[in-house]
């Protein structure tokens, strides 16, 4: 549940990063940073959903042999 709890905090940062981007609510200075850290959201979230794939396929195959 932690995991989910975390994907889901990281998307909702990442999604607040776009609509400022989107509305223009950022300063040309700050356009770095948020682009930093969006691709730092976007990567962690890859690696949680890379990961749980993985645990799931475990799971399945542990099914499949019992």
């Amino acid at each position: 549940m932690a995991k989910q709890k975390k994907y889901a905090q990281l998307t909702e940062e990442l999604e607040t990063i776009i609509e400022q981007m989107e509305n223009e609510d950022i300063t040309v200075d700050e356009l770095t940073e948020k682009v930093k850290r969006a691709t730092k959201l976007i990567n962690t979230c890859k690696s949680i959903l890379t990961q749980t794939e993985e645990e799931v396929n475990e799971l399945l195959k542990e099914m499949e042999d019992e």
